[in-house]
């Protein structure tokens, strides 16, 4: 074939609009599923978007599996994170050359919400809390996945999920409310790089909703991430979210309303109803027959999404890609990558000496229920070996192993006639558990939240519910999408107590055959758990007979805490904290090794050594042998706060950081552990720090010496404060690292620069960024919180000055501060406003100059039941007032513009607007001067 899009030497836009002109409205239509239908005519195959490849290739069968990304975050080395990329595009590659339909070629990885609220049942999918450090690491990974030939994409990575998701409690119905600042400071900033830079070439939006409008609708799609990308960049929706428009939103009155809505808006493929496409490109069909789509709207997306296509060398004769076959799957350049990426992961968080252990350990008790497993998370790619920790240390030295769970009896002490004191018993073959005379014997698993789960000790497989709603013991462990394998507790009289299994809310009751689940909790069996082996006093007993203890704890990734469902606290489970101080008892020697998702807290005194990882993947049990032993210096940084305890968290579905001093910017209490710790097994000296401003640029160096006797890694912080502005400001903001390797000894120089445009924040009063002039100061340092030598320095920027009342209308949500308001939609396609949650529920413009006088006040607002503004000077409940304006009764998005009179006031005051009703929109307001 001669068409002009199969020729590689045109410019890609002709290509595209070669190919795009030769298409029917049809065929067009046909590409905007996730699985894009083919056009046998043109030689043009389907195409599929989503493949996972979040810390490795996921879901299609075993391959190399990396750290989690919030680990991979943790080693501090964008370069590291890159290969990681690279060689999990290798594997897709693989994949996609074995079977082009099953693997696809677009990626849904990175993720690059900021983390927030480490509650999130998404924690261990991002990298880091800080938007910045985010930004980087998810370029670096995506830039892995792109591959470095410039004209050919080995994979086409998106970035998801766009914008504001740190939930997943009723993830599709809640809406983050993100004022300016927090948009513009915290959320967007870690979009940004990976797009500009060219690395991601696609994006994801999220289930929920910002500022009350779904985020598959949002305007800042066109206007911001679009902008940004030096190229088109592929919108994908999230599964089955554009149904939720007019399903669980209701934001739309029907599906062609809204799928026209959200190809306007910029959304490119639709992922919904899996591999069925016909009712979605039915909707589409049905908006462009009602008027609700044009085919030039239809250009736009197909144009994006044939982009993408074209930069993967779909339309190429060939491409340098090509060669890629099973060979790099799981081979040892891949598997030395996994080692290197989990031993440089992990962080130290305490050492009071006992580590590195040295050459007189000849035995190790590894303790604990994560001793001698490892986990696959929901995006994990399958295991195609674990070396489990247990297996890493035992090829050290001799080791010994004690799960550390209770091993229990569960009898029957109310049912079905007959049933009392019956004994349940497992199904040698894993059917339905039944009852006996003799009792058999059952593992208890604590993985904290108050979720059990259960393992048949004659089967070694876990109790779960099937498909019936009967008890059987047939799973490996808990497992899938919907994790059936999981209990809750709850007590009945005589210390007795019922399970009601977590994923359907039901009840475990005995019919008189089999255990099946119940609606009614007063059909639940009433058992008795009589425990035979104490996890801890095993442990207890294991411990003391070693020269250490390692104690290997931490969370099941399926369970308390995943997609679908956020965490209610950070405490490591009950269970595990008692084997911890069981084992600490009985040795002193003993080292806590946390492998978690997330940041976790404990109660009691920290045991003599803690180390933290992420699940590290298939090198782990190598990887922390490495560390444990000393042949290699723990390089890993914690890249999100550690709290004390939930309590020191604002509300899981408040995202305004800076209101609520959250993240280690603003919070102002004790962490357990501040963001950027991290020890070794060594000492640094940090002297002579020297900052200086010339040209537009800030830079800083400063001695770092390695103090200690052995060669070590030490990731020096820079980080920045401003000390006086018209606004809140951070109290500490990551703006560099430099990561060095020093002998014993040696020192090293390290400098660093950054554009003074880098610590601009967002002026509300003029809707763009802003530099003031004002005195900051450089902290350098090993964290957030050991700062070790700081420095001031001046800016010469601007002076923000008062608004200016008359110069048009001013935004409700470029308030200053505010009181009971909820962040709303002012329209369905655009524009943000406020809107009163109770009475009294006020805003705050500070500085407001009104000249010599106001006369009059306009708003453009609406309410359901009508209500009042009352504007006030100075202070909300006793300014004076100056004007009232009533809103009259109007639906939800029928915006009024209201006047009133104005009291005369001048000067330079702060404007309150005090909502004296719940339920009033507030989109903006304009003032008349005195003539």
């Amino acid at each position: 074939m001669n068409e002009p899009f199969r020729d590689p030497e045109l410019p890609l836009a002709r290509r595209i609009a070669d190919l795009r002109g030769r298409l029917t409205l049809e065929e067009k239509v046909g590409l905007l599923h996730q699985y894009q239908q083919p056009v046998t005519r043109l030689g043009v195959g389907p195409f599929r978007t989503g493949t996972e490849a979040l810390h490795g290739l996921a879901w299609l069968g075993p391959a190399t599996v990396f750290p989690q990304a919030i680990g991979l975050a943790s080693t501090w080395d964008p370069d590291l994170v890159r290969r990681v990329g690279e060689a999990t595009s290798d594997e897709v590659l693989a994949f996609h050359h074995k079977d082009p339909t099953g693997a696809g070629l677009n990626v849904w990885a990175p993720v690059v919400n900021p983390l927030r609220d480490p509650r999130w049942g998404r924690n261990e999918e991002g990298y880091s809390e800080d938007p910045w450090l985010t930004g980087l690491m998810a370029t670096a990974y995506a830039s892995g996945l792109r591959g470095s030939d410039p004209a050919v994409l080995k994979t086409a990575p998106t970035l998801k999920h766009f914008l504001g998701y740190n939930n997943e409690t009723d993830r599709c119905v809640t809406s983050s409310e993100l004022p300016p600042r927090v948009l513009r400071e915290y959320e967007l900033p870690a979009y940004r790089p990976a797009l500009e830079s060219g690395a991601a070439v696609a994006v994801m939006p999220s289930y929920n909703l910002v500022n009350g409008r779904p985020a598959h609708l949002s305007p800042l799609i066109e206007e911001v991430l679009r902008a940004w990308a030096p190229d088109d960049i592929l919108v994908v929706s999230d599964a089955y979210a554009p149904g939720n428009l007019t399903g669980a939103q209701g934001y739309h009155d029907d599906l062609p309303e809204a799928y026209a809505h959200a190809i306007r808006a910029g959304l490119d493929s639709f992922t919904q109803d899996d591999g069925r496409s016909e009712a979605t490109l039915g909707h589409i069909r049905a908006a462009l027959e009602r008027g609700l789509l044009t085919e030039e709207d239809v250009d736009a997306a197909v144009g994006h999404a044939l982009s993408v296509r074209f930069r993967l060398g779909e339309f190429d004769p060939t491409t340098p890609h090509d060669d890629i076959d099973e060979a790099v799957v799981n081979c040892p350049e891949h598997q030395s990558l996994a080692r290197e990426a989990a031993r440089r992961s992990i962080v130290l968080l305490r050492n009071d000496g006992l580590l590195p252990l040295d050459a007189s350990v000849r035995r190790i008790a590894v303790i604990g229920q994560l001793g001698d497993t490892l986990m696959e998370d929901w995006y994990s790619g399958t295991l195609p070996y674990a070396v489990t920790a247990r297996a890493g240390l035992a090829e050290r030295c001799e080791t010994v192993f004690c799960e550390a769970v209770d091993r229990i009896t569960i009898s029957v002490d109310g049912g079905a006639e007959g049933t009392n004191g019956r004994f349940v018993v497992a199904d040698p073959d894993g059917g339905p558990l039944g009852l006996g005379g003799e009792p058999d014997l059952f593992d208890l698993f604590d993985w904290g939240g108050g979720c059990y789960a259960l393992r048949a000790v004659t089967t070694g497989r876990h109790l779960s519910v099937d498909e019936e709603g009967v008890l059987v013991n047939d799973q490996p462990g808990p497992n899938g999408w919907e994790v059936r394998q999981t209990f809750r507790t709850e007590d009945r009289p005589r210390g007795a107590l019922a399970l009601r299994h977590i994923s359907t809310g039901r009840y475990l009751a005995f019919d008189g055959e089999a255990f099946r689940l119940a609606d009614d909790a007063d059909a639940a069996a009433w058992l008795t758990v009589e425990r035979v082996v104490s996890g801890a006093e095993a442990a207890a007993a294991l411990a003391a007979t070693a020269d250490v203890a390692v104690v290997v704890v931490g969370d099941h990734p399926l369970v308390n805490g995943r997609e679908t469902e956020d965490r209610l606290d950070l405490a490591l489970p009950a269970a595990q904290q008692a084997v911890v101080r069981a084992v600490r008892e009985a040795n002193p020697r003993t080292v806590m090794v946390i492998s978690s998702g997330y940041p976790v807290s404990w109660d009691g005194d920290d045991p003599p050594a803690v180390l933290w990882s992420s699940h590290g993947g298939q090198e782990y049990g190598h990887a922390l042998a490495e560390v444990l032993f000393g042949d290699a210096d723990p390089e890993g940084r914690l890249t999100q706060t550690w709290y004390r305890s939930a309590s020191e968290l604002p509300d899981l579905l408040d995202y305004d950081i800076i209101a609520t001093d959250a993240t280690y910017q603003y919070f102002r209490g004790t962490p357990l552990y501040p963001f950027g710790h991290g020890l070794g097994y060594t000492t640094f000296e940090y002297a002579d720090l020297a900052v200086s401003v010339e040209g537009g640029r800030l830079t800083a160096s400063v001695t770092v010496t390695n103090t200690g006797s052995r060669e070590g890694v030490e990731v020096v912080q820079i980080y920045t404060r401003q000390r006086r502005s018209r606004v809140k400001q951070a109290l500490r903001h990551l703006r560099g690292f430099v990561k060095v390797r020093l002998a014993p000894g040696e020192s090293t120089r390290v400098d660093w620069g950054l554009d003074i445009a880098e610590l601009a924040f967002w002026d509300v009063t003029r809707g763009r960024f802003v530099v003031e002039d004002a005195p900051h100061k450089v902290m350098v340092g090993g964290s957030a919180r050991d700062i070790r030598l700081c420095a001031p320095f001046h800016v010469d920027g601007e002076r923000i000055p008062p608004r200016d009342a008359f110069a048009g209308p001013i935004a409700a949500v470029d308030h200053d501060e505010y009181d009971s308001v909820a962040f709303v939609d002012a329209a369905r396609v655009s524009g943000d406003a406020v809107r009163s949650t109770a009475e009294g529920a006020w805003i705050v413009f500070r500085s407001v100059d009104l000249g010599e006088g106001a006369a009059s006040c306009s708003a453009t607002a609406t309410s359901a039941e009508g209500g009042v503004l009352t504007l006030r000077l100075d202070d909300p409940l006793y300014g004076p007032v100056v004007g009232d304006l009533p809103v009259p009764r109007a639906g939800r998005y029928d915006l009024a513009e209201i006047r009133a009179g104005l009291a005369e006031a001048g000067g330079v005051h702060d404007l309150y607007v005090v909502f004296e009703n719940a339920g009033i929109t507030l989109a903006s307001l304009s003032f008349g001067a005195v003539t």
